[in-house]
């Protein structure tokens, strides 16, 4: 009697394993992927959104931003002359570990991080805000995307490359963008109101103070 009731509860564990296989390959679990999509077209870089977005800031030929009003995602888009040094400056403030990916010939730096919008008081953990940030620097002319997942987003974000906002909806944007050269881009030392030694000057303080020169920003180094 002992050996029939291991076999049944073998063949009852082959059944349930059976069936999960079913869910899973035939995509039962997993939440229907959006088949909307929106494409745009801008002065240095185009491609296609996944989703119905709407742009809803273009006062400025190098920065525009969308919106995704149904999944409460924001996406900006942007062009400086050097946006490596941009990314010094957030990694320097807590950025860090990005992840590396290649598409459509465009090779980006991946970051993941959070914010709490605006300047709330009530601000708190329920509210706080999933960005992704993507850079991709060329010989004379770098890009950014920001993706904005809204903390009553939808859309699931895990803060890495496996999570739904980047699996379903960064990831064929970046498929699908081409990066164009544009004349008259940003310089990142003016954004800052800097010339363009006093902005070098900053940079070499903040790789000295990476490299392990702490005194680099008291005037001691």
């Amino acid at each position: 009697m002992e050996n029939k009731n291991i076999i049944l509860i073998a063949v009852a564990i082959i059944a349930v394993l059976a069936i999960a296989g079913v869910i899973f390959a035939t995509g039962i679990l997993n939440p229907a992927k959006d088949t909307a999509t929106t494409d745009f077209d801008t002065e240095f870089m185009k491609g296609t959104f996944v989703g119905k977005v709407k742009l809803v800031n273009d006062t400025e030929s190098f920065m525009h931003s969308y919106r995704d009003k149904e999944h409460r995602i924001t996406y900006n888009i942007s062009t400086v002359d050097n946006s490596s040094a941009l990314m010094e400056i957030y990694e320097f403030q807590g950025l860090s570990n990005p992840e590396q990916r290649t598409y459509n010939g465009n090779d980006w730096n991946i970051y993941f991080t959070q914010a709490i919008p605006g300047n709330d008081s009530d601000a708190n953990e329920n509210n706080t805000m999933d960005i992704i940030i993507c850079e991709s620097q060329g010989k004379k002319q770098g890009y950014m995307v920001y993706m904005i997942i809204d903390a009553d987003s939808d859309v699931n974000s895990t803060m890495n490359t496996f999570g739904q906002s980047y699996t379903d909806y960064l990831q064929p944007l970046l498929e699908s963008i081409t990066l164009k050269k544009s004349k008259n881009v940003p310089k990142i030392n003016e954004e800052f109101g800097l010339t363009e030694d006093q902005f070098a000057e900053q940079i070499e303080l903040i790789r000295q103070y990476q490299a392990g020169n702490t005194s680099a920003f008291d005037g001691s180094g």
